[in-house]
C-alpha cells in the first residue's frame, strides 16, 4: 500500500530567510538532477513492497476470498434457517470462513478506504496549501535559476483600482452612508427618507462605493434631474450614462423634413443613414403608410376541461358580445378602445390576444389595465375561470414572434421611395442591378437559409435602437418593432431603383415613460412630436412610428449600397477607428 504524506510545512520567516531558503532548495534540487544515476539517492520504500506477490495478485487473492467466504456463510445460514438450526451453532469450517471473511475485509478496507480518505484530504487542503507557498515563498528578485529547474511563475498582479472619490461633504450625510452600508437604511428608500432625489443618489453612489470598493468617477452624478425618474423611470440611481446624439437628415417623408436624432456609440452609422436621407431627398422624398395601430396583451387562463375553455373562446368570438366587452375595456382610459380580441387554445387553457388604440402612448399598461376589467367582468359568467397571468407571451412583447411579424403589434408602417438612377450612381456609388440582386440573395434568400423571423433586412435594429434610445422609447422593444423586410426592385425601363420597407410592430409613444426626460423631450421636439396631440389623439405617435420607418429605409438603402460597392470595410476604417492616442488623451 503507497501512503503518501505531504511534508510539514515549513514555519514562516522573514522575506530573506525565505528567500535563501528556496535559492538552497533549488540548488539541491539542481544538483540532483544534474548528477549521475548512481548518485541519485535510493527511492523511499513502499508498503506495497513488502507484499511476497504482486500486487494486483493480492489484492485479486483476497477479493475472491471475500466473496467466496461471503457466498458461504449465506448459503449455510438459508439451510440452517430451512432447517430450523440454531444460527449461533457453528462449525469449525463456518469459523473459518468468518475468520477469512473478516481478514479480507480489513485488508479491503486498509488498502483502499484509507487511501482514498488521504487522497480527499490531500485534494481538499492542496489549493489553500499551496496558495500559503506561494504567499510564503515568494523568491527575491535577485535571485537567479538555473537551466534545469524552470522558475516558478509570479503571482498574478492585481490592477490598482481607481481612488474613490467621496461626495459626501457633511456629517449629517455621513452618518447617512454608515447607516445604508449596516442595512439600517435600505437602498431603496433613501428618496422617501431625504426628500432629496439628488441628495439620495449621491448617498447611495458613496455607499456603493465603499461596499464594492470600486470607484465610480467616470459615472457623472450632478447635471440630472433625479426627481422627474422618481417612480417613473428607474429605481436607485447613482448617476447616469451619456450617449452621444447625432442627426441624420434632412429626411424628406410625405412632403416634409425632419432631422432625425440618432443616440448611439457606433461609428458610421449617423453617417450611413445621413447618405440614404439624401439620397431620398434629391430623388424626391419617399411615401408612408399607416396599416394599423392596436397594442396587444394576451392573458392566459385555465378551465377544468378544454370545452369549457373553448366556450369561453366562442363567447369572446361572438361578435354580440363584443359591444360589451368593448364598454368594459374602455373604462380604464379616456384613449384606450378595444379593436379586438383573438382566441388560442391550448388543451385546457386559453390565450386571449386583445388589441386596442391607445392615443399617444405606447400603451402597454393601458391595455392591461382594460384587459384587467374584462377579466374581473368574465369572472361572474366562469367562475370556474383560473386566470394564470395577465400576460401569456400570446401578445408578444419584447419577444421575437410571428404573431407580431404576421399580425402586427403597435404600429404597423409602410415606407417607400424611387431612387433615380443617376442618385444610385453619384451618391450611393453602385448601380441598380447590383442592389436588386444583392437584396434577393442577402435580404430574402440569405435570411430564409437562416430561418429568420421578421429579419428579412440589412439592419433596421440599428437605425431603430438610435432613434429608441434618443426618443425615450423602450429600448428592449426594438425586438419586434425591428421586424422588416427591405424590399428593391428596378422600375421605369430598369432605370431606376423602388426600396420599400414594411415594419409591421413598430410600438413607440410620445407621453410617458423616457419621454418625459429632457433630453429625450428635446429630440421629440426637435421631430415635431413632443407629448400628446391635442387635435387628433394618437397622431404625433403615428407620425413617429413612420419617422421612423423611414429613417430605417434611410439606412438599409444606404449600407445596401455600400456593400454593393465594397465600401462597407474601408469605410468602418476610416471613420469608425480613432487615430488618437488614447494614453494622451486619458492623461
Amino acid at each position: 500500500m503507497d501512503v503518501r504524506r505531504r511534508p510539514p510545512k515549513p514555519p514562516r520567516s522573514s522575506t530573506a530567510a525565505q528567500g535563501a531558503t528556496l535559492h538552497q532548495h533549488r540548488r539541491s534540487n539542481h544538483q540532483r538532477s544534474s548528477s549521475s544515476p548512481a548518485a541519485l539517492d535510493p527511492p523511499s520504500p513502499k508498503a506495497s513492497d513488502a507484499l511476497p506477490l504482486p500486487l494486483y495478485l493480492t489484492n485479486a487473492i483476497f477479493f475472491t476470498l471475500f466473496f467466496s467466504v461471503a457466498y458461504y456463510l449465506l448459503h449455510r445460514w438459508r439451510d440452517k434457517i430451512r432447517n430450523s438450526i440454531p444460527l449461533h451453532v457453528v462449525t469449525f469450517p463456518e469459523i473459518a470462513a468468518i475468520v477469512s471473511l473478516i481478514a479480507s475485509f480489513i485488508y479491503l478496507l486498509g488498502f483502499f478506504g484509507i487511501d482514498f480518505v488521504q487522497s480527499c484530504i490531500s485534494r481538499t487542503s492542496h489549493d489553500a496549501w499551496d496558495l500559503d507557498d506561494l504567499i510564503d515563498e515568494q523568491p527575491p528578485s535577485n535571485l537567479c535559476c538555473t537551466n534545469a529547474i524552470s522558475p516558478q511563475p509570479p503571482m498574478p498582479k492585481l490592477i490598482d483600482p481607481e481612488p474613490i472619490v467621496s461626495t459626501i461633504s457633511s456629517a449629517e450625510d455621513e452618518e447617512i452612508v454608515k447607516s445604508v452600508i449596516d442595512g439600517t437604511i435600505p437602498f431603496y428608500s433613501l428618496e422617501s427618507k431625504l426628500g432629496d432625489c439628488h441628495r439620495a443618489a449621491s448617498i447611495r453612489r458613496e455607499a456603493l462605493q465603499r461596499m464594492t470598493g470600486r470607484s465610480l468617477t467616470g459615472l457623472p452624478l450632478d447635471g440630472f434631474d433625479y426627481e422627474s425618474i422618481l417612480g417613473q423611470c428607474c429605481e436607485m440611481p447613482v448617476g447616469y450614462v451619456q450617449i452621444p446624439v447625432g442627426i441624420a437628415g434632412p429626411l424628406l417623408l410625405d412632403g416634409f423634413e425632419y432631422s432625425v436624432p440618432m443616440a448611439t456609440t457606433e461609428g458610421c452609422l449617423v453617417a450611413s443613414t445621413n447618405r440614404g436621407c439624401k439620397a431620398i431627398h434629391v430623388s424626391g422624398g419617399a411615401t408612408s403608410v399607416l396599416l394599423r395601430d392596436g397594442m396587444t396583451r394576451a392573458p392566459v387562463v385555465r378551465f377544468g376541461s378544454a370545452k369549457r375553455a373553448a366556450e369561453l373562446k366562442f363567447f369572446l368570438e361572438d361578435p354580440v358580445n363584443f359591444e360589451t366587452l368593448a364598454v368594459v375595456f374602455n373604462r380604464s382610459s379616456r384613449f384606450g378602445r378595444l379593436q379586438g380580441i383573438q382566441c388560442a387554445l391550448a388543451g385546457k387553457n386559453l390565450y386571449m390576444r386583445f388589441s386596442c388604440s391607445t392615443g399617444d402612448a405606447m400603451g402597454m399598461n393601458m391595455v392591461s389595465k382594460g384587459v384587467q376589467n374584462v377579466l374581473d367582468f368574465l369572472q361572474s359568467d366562469f367562475p370556474d375561470m383560473d386566470i394564470i397571468g395577465i400576460s401569456g407571451n400570446f401578445c408578444s412583447d419584447k419577444k421575437p414572434a410571428a404573431v407580431n411579424w404576421i399580425e402586427g403589434r403597435g404600429k404597423s408602417v409602410v415606407c417607400e421611395a424611387v431612387i433615380k438612377e443617376e442618385v444610385v450612381r453619384k451618391v450611393l456609388k453602385t448601380d441598380v442591378a447590383a442592389l436588386v440582386e444583392l437584396n434577393m440573395l442577402k435580404n430574402l434568400t440569405g435570411s430564409a437559409v437562416a430561418g429568420a423571423l421578421g429579419g428579412f433586412n440589412a439592419h433596421a435594429s440599428n437605425i431603430v435602437s438610435a432613434i429608441y434610445i434618443a426618443t425615450g422609447q423602450d429600448p428592449a422593444q426594438n425586438i419586434e418593432s425591428s421586424h422588416c423586410i427591405t424590399m428593391m426592385e428596378a422600375v421605369n425601363e430598369g432605370k431606376d431603383l423602388h426600396v420599400s420597407v414594411t415594419m409591421p410592430s413598430i410600438e413607440v409613444g410620445t407621453v410617458g415613460g423616457g419621454t418625459q426626460l429632457a433630453s429625450q423631450s428635446a429630440c421629440l421636439n426637435l421631430l415635431g412630436v413632443k407629448g400628446a396631440s391635442k387635435e387628433s389623439p394618437g397622431a404625433n405617435a403615428r407620425l413617429l412610428a413612420t419617422i421612423v420607418a423611414g429613417a430605417v429605409l434611410a439606412g438599409e438603402l444606404s449600407l445596401m449600397s455600400a456593400i454593393s460597392a465594397g465600401q462597407l470595410v474601408r469605410s468602418h476604417m476610416k471613420y469608425n477607428r480613432s487615430s488618437r492616442d488614447v494614453t494622451k488623451v486619458a492623461a
